[in-house]
């Protein structure tokens, strides 16, 4: 069985170093809840191709330019007439992200754009290797990662989500190379009662202090999201 991750980019760098432990053989059991959450759940039984799916991205933090830009994920049917071909227009101008377009995958493709474009943010800011953040949070996400049962609000309404996170840079040996980025926390929030099963993505990495402005922010929202409050457990 090939991994989620790499059978969802096809093979692509970022796909290849996030890819987890697992063998030619590997079962579903040999996934953590989180990954097979993130990468092996069919988040596109609620889509109806031809279908665009349109999210909002904010940066913010003291160590980059803030913005606001716009991610799409377009998605169209196969020859066959199964779900799905997709193409993503994550971000514009000099910080738009490319990667393959997604064929006969089942997880939504803004998932690895948005980790590889926060790889390469790690990378921009502390000068570190790309592939050791990819590692860090492939191990995070099969090792340690936090799930639980939310509540969301999407169009007025209420909808039952899923939270994921994780901290992959705590206990990470080169943490002394960046220590003030060591805590930072990743946040997805997933959903089956939304188009596409992807709510939110949130990296953040905070200040010295609870009183500083935060170091790095990256969010992304499904449009028709609340932005606020974090959600409550169910």
């Amino acid at each position: 069985m090939k991994h989620p991750i790499a059978r969802l980019a096809g093979g692509l760098a970022v796909s290849a170093a996030l890819a987890v432990h697992a063998g030619p053989a590997a079962a579903a059991d040999d996934f953590s809840p989180a990954e097979q959450a993130l990468f092996m759940h069919d988040q596109m039984t609620r889509v109806n191709p031809p279908v665009t799916l349109a999210y909002r991205y904010h940066r913010a933090g003291t160590l980059g330019e803030s913005f606001d830009d716009k991610v799409s994920v377009t998605l169209r049917r196969q020859a066959d007439g199964s779900c799905c071909i997709g193409q993503t227009a994550f971000l514009s101008g000099a910080n738009r992200i490319e990667l393959a377009d997604l064929e006969g995958g089942k997880a939504n493709p803004v998932i690895l754009h948005f980790l590889e474009r926060d790889i390469r943010e790690m990378q921009r800011m502390t000068r570190g290797m790309a592939n050791h953040f990819r590692q860090r949070i492939r191990m995070a996400i099969y090792g340690s990662a936090q799930v639980r049962p939310v509540r969301l609000k999407y169009q007025g309404a209420e909808v039952a989500g899923t939270e994921i996170t994780i901290t992959p840079y705590l206990d990470d040996p080169n943490r002394p190379k960046f220590e003030n980025l060591a805590g930072k926390r990743y946040q997805f929030l997933l959903s089956d009662a939304v188009p596409g099963g992807v709510y939110r993505l949130r990296s953040q990495a905070d200040g010295a202090s609870p009183a500083a402005p935060p170091l790095a922010v990256e969010d992304l929202r499904l449009e028709g999201a609340d932005a606020e409050p974090l959600p409550a457990p169910l």
